[in-house]
Order: C-alpha cells, then sequence, then structure tokens
C-alpha cells in the first residue's frame, strides 16, 4: 500500500512519527496523522485546511487533542454519554489528576513510563492509513495523497473527526473544496 502514497503522504506519515516520537508515546495515532497534516504546507490537504479556515486555527486544534488526551483518549460524545450515566469525566480527571498529577490519565502515562522505543501504529492510525485506500479508489485516484489521509480521518470516528468537524471540517466540505477527484493523478 505504501508504494501508492504520494511525497506529501509519506512526509505526513514521517510527520506523525515525529509528533509521537516529541510527545513521547507508545504508538503513532490517528491524533498524530492530523498534527502532521497540520504542519504541511503546499500539499492538497493544507489547500483544503486553508479554505476551510483551519490553517488560523492550528492552535484550537492542538488544545482540543491534549484536552482529549488528558481525559484519556475520549472524545466530547463519550464524555457526554458517560454525562448521561451520571459520570462526570472532568470530576474523575480532576480526581486522578490531584492525586498521580496532571495529565495521568494520558493514554502515553500508563505503566507511569514514557516509551523510548520503537513506535508501531496504533489501530486508530491504521485505520486511517486503510481507509485512505478506501477513499482513493473511491475517488478513482492511482495514488494515496495527503488529501486522502485527512479525507479518511473525517470518516472515522473519534476525537480527530470530532476536532474537525467542530471547526466545519467534515467529508461534505474536505469533498466540495477538493473537488470530486476522479482519474487524478498526483505526484
Amino acid at each position: 500500500m505504501f508504494e501508492r502514497f504520494t511525497k506529501d503522504a509519506r512526509a505526513v506519515v514521517q510527520g506523525a512519527v515525529d509528533q509521537a516520537e516529541e510527545e513521547r508515546a507508545r504508538t503513532v495515532e490517528s491524533e498524530h496523522l492530523l498534527l502532521a497534516l497540520l504542519e504541511r504546507e503546499g500539499s492538497r490537504a493544507s489547500f483544503a485546511l486553508a479554505a476551510l479556515g483551519v490553517a488560523e486555527r492550528r492552535d484550537a486544534v492542538r488544545q482540543a487533542l491534549r484536552d482529549a488526551r488528558r481525559r484519556a483518549g475520549l472524545s466530547q460524545a463519550e464524555t457526554e454519554a458517560l454525562a448521561g450515566l451520571g459520570i462526570d469525566v472532568a470530576e474523575v480527571v480532576a480526581r486522578v489528576e490531584e492525586a498521580h498529577g496532571v495529565g495521568a490519565m494520558s493514554a502515553d502515562r500508563k505503566g507511569g513510563r514514557r516509551w523510548s522505543g520503537h513506535r508501531g501504529f496504533g489501530r486508530g492510525a491504521k485505520e486511517v492509513l486503510e481507509k485512505s485506500l478506501r477513499v482513493a479508489v473511491a475517488r478513482r485516484d492511482r495514488h494515496i495523497g495527503d488529501e486522502h489521509l485527512l479525507l479518511a480521518l473525517t470518516l472515522r470516528p473519534g476525537v480527530p473527526a470530532e476536532v474537525l468537524a467542530d471547526l466545519g471540517v467534515t467529508h461534505e466540505s474536505l469533498t466540495r473544496v477538493l473537488g470530486d477527484g476522479a482519474g487524478e493523478a498526483c505526484a
């Protein structure tokens, strides 16, 4: 599959690995792919993000991802569902952090030590990469570009899709900005 990735898509994947290393995360996750996409310039995905107003709101995206990490990776929808059951996630986080320190519920801190070895791809990131292939095929594109990774992020339920949707970036809005893509050949 990776042989079909364009130079931009490969750069995003490498950027996601770099993001995970910076955070000393055990695995590369879909959130790291989103952060890497935000760093790109001069690509189809960066054009789409700029056209939808996300480029100037990068800090808001990063903060939303940090907030989700503090909630052990729970999305707002999951947090609201738990609230419906009488569980106040903010209160749980506050109590855990009071006892164990800020960020204690972060998935990267489980087990009490940071990871310094090779980072594999977590389930979410793998699903996004696989879905990007399906998106490219559906659009009849010959290669997988960073725009396909971005489209795939919007299709997979979870924190990245929720953060993007909160900023007006949905699969439908991206498709409008990018066009239908039929037959596009990306280098």
